[in-house]
């Protein structure tokens, strides 16, 4: 899915600018961590009853696409 910006916004006056998902507070970092911790997609849906799976998905997208253009610069 590249089409992540159909589902996430980044505004600096909602969560101090954290990418979000469109029409809510929910930010990409929120779901992330439920992920990590071993939460399904099912768990995560009732958890955040405004979430649809296409808004996980875009979350994961849109880190794994930021992911691409990260640089690791050796010190």
């Amino acid at each position: 899915m590249n089409e992540f910006s159909n589902y996430i916004s980044v505004d600096p006056d909602i969560r101090s600018g954290k990418p979000c998902i469109k029409g809510t507070r929910i930010t990409v970092g929120d779901i992330l961590q439920r992920l990590a911790s071993g939460m399904s997609f099912a768990d995560i849906l009732d958890d955040f009853p405004l979430l649809l799976e296409e808004h996980i998905r875009a979350a994961l997208s849109f880190v794994a696409n930021r992911e691409s253009y990260t640089k690791i610069i050796a010190a």
